[in-house]
């Protein structure tokens, strides 16, 4: 028995190759599978199985085009009621691969037609030596069950079971392989490691030591981080089956004048990849922003639309297919062109573009101190916020500005700030969108004003993927590890 792991950062996403000696499986693939194909003929074996946890929620998966390149079969929950050819699982189905043996539980909670594969290498022994458990169990946290709103309590209820009367029950030498790590929005407070043990997680793990059920449910919903706008949608796409990337567009580099004409038909949009400082200075008027350097594909599909075609602006024609994989990985398909030569060919094209400033965390503190006729907008999220932030500071997190704009003054000038200067900047081009021209960008963010010493740290900013537990209270509630 062989297992490698693959890690995709940003999204923060675990699949896994799990090979014998002629013949493995892929256990929630990423999209862009070549990386598997590659990995097989290096070590000599076939792919024979795809096996799916769950219907992943912050990204596509790989199966259909997987299936299509290799013939294996497709192994899913039978309550998923996909719609493409597969093998539907339910508790107590076994999927044998050579002396292995994969031991199916239903483990709802995160999701309700979710799975966990418990492994036996019968050419050992005929007890457990790992499982995977997509998003049922992570390091030093649990999946969350608010992504479907009307059922959050249920499924909340639902995963203390999977978790308290299934994958507690193994023993605890049994690893524990999850489908996301550190930066994933599927949990609260992961851990950055990328796989533990049952015996690890039932001694460290925060969400596991509340016993009492009723405690657990309400941990779990209530101040829960927001859910992007993709997680809904990319469910119900990976039930379908995606559309596999040869039948997508190509990416076509256009000419800064071919570029404004298209420009001119009402069904695109613009969306620019470059830096925040780059972005700032000069841009496409009316551009989305979001810097590749950041978290670029959880952003695209949380506020990109989908129903509209994309052209893109990035460094250069390498960073411009960079984002492109980005952002097919989140189901933002629609990406058609990409301006070549960046925006310096079209500064010397003479077309029009348009600006804000930056401002430095010292800047924005003698503005504090002085004149207070304008509106500090702080796009980070609530819980970011309520950690730390600036005296008088208005808090709307970025994706909610796409609606929520109407509640700020167009007369007034506004400072946005994040935790770097990313998410601020997304949220400029927002306002900028919306008829906003009193627009000035924090560079620096308050990771920057922190720095300088005018407010206190924000323990979020400054560890983005450390525990959510803190043993402080916040916004006037006790974190309920505290509680319980």
């Amino acid at each position: 028995m062989l297992l490698k792991h693959y890690f995709i950062e940003k999204i923060a996403h675990s699949s896994y190759l799990l090979a014998g000696q002629k013949n493995c499986a892929i256990i929630d693939p990423q999209r862009d599978v070549d990386l598997y194909l590659k990995e097989a003929r290096a070590l000599g074996v076939k792919i024979t199985h795809i096996l799916q946890t769950h219907l992943h929620a912050d990204f596509i998966s790989g199966h259909m085009d997987l299936a299509q390149k290799t013939g294996a079969k497709i192994y899913v929950a039978r309550s998923a009621n996909c719609t493409f050819d597969h093998v539907p699982l339910v508790e107590g189905d076994r999927v044998e691969l050579e002396d292995m043996r994969l031991e199916v539980l239903e483990t709802p909670g995160h999701t309700p037609e979710h799975l966990s594969y418990v492994v036996v290498d019968t050419s050992r022994a005929d007890s457990p030596i790992g499982v995977f458990v997509g998003d049922t169990l992570f390091v030093g946290d649990v999946g969350r069950p608010d992504l479907f709103p009307d059922q959050a309590k249920e499924l909340a209820g639902k995963l203390y079971h999977s978790l308290h009367d299934k994958l507690l029950k193994l023993p605890d030498y049994c690893e524990v392989y999850p489908a996301h790590g550190a930066g994933s929005l599927c949990g609260r407070a992961m851990g950055a490691k990328w796989r533990s043990t049952i015996g690890y997680e039932r001694r460290f793990n925060n969400a596991l030591q509340i016993a009492d059920k009723d405690a657990f449910i309400r941990s779990l919903t209530e101040d829960m981080p927001p859910a992007p706008d993709h997680f809904s949608r990319c469910s119900d796409i990976n039930r379908q089956g995606p559309a596999r990337l040869a039948e997508l567009p190509r990416l076509e580099e256009l000419e800064p004048a071919r570029f404004s004409a298209r420009l001119q038909e009402d069904d695109y949009e613009v969306l620019d990849a470059r830096s925040y400082h780059a972005f700032s200075s000069q841009h496409v008027p009316g551009a989305w922003h979001l810097d590749l350097k950041g978290n670029f594909p959880t952003f695209a599909g949380w506020v990109l639309p989908t129903d509209r075609d994309i052209l893109l602006v990035a460094d250069d024609f390498s960073k411009a297919k960079e984002a492109l994989g980005w952002a097919r990985r989140v189901g933002v398909d629609r990406i058609v062109g990409t301006l070549a030569g960046s925006m310096s060919a079209w500064a010397t094209s003479g077309l029009s573009s348009t600006s804000f400033r930056q401002v430095s965390a010292e800047e924005l503190h003698e503005r504090m101190q002085g004149d207070s006729n304008f509106v500090l907008l702080d796009v980070r999220a609530p819980l970011e916020f309520a950690d730390s932030h600036i005296e008088g500071a208005v808090n709307i997190p970025v994706a909610e500005l796409r609606s929520r704009h109407q509640e700020l003054d167009q007369d007034k000038d506004i400072y946005v700030i994040c935790s770097s200067g990313n998410r601020s900047s997304l949220g400029a081009s927002i306002l900028a969108k919306n008829g906003f021209r009193q627009l000035f960008n924090v560079a620096g963010g308050l990771t920057g004003y922190s720095a300088a010493g005018f407010v206190k740290e924000c323990r979020a900013c400054v560890n983005p993927h450390g525990s959510r537990f803190y043993s402080s209270v916040i916004d006037g509630k006790q974190d309920w590890n505290e509680e319980n």
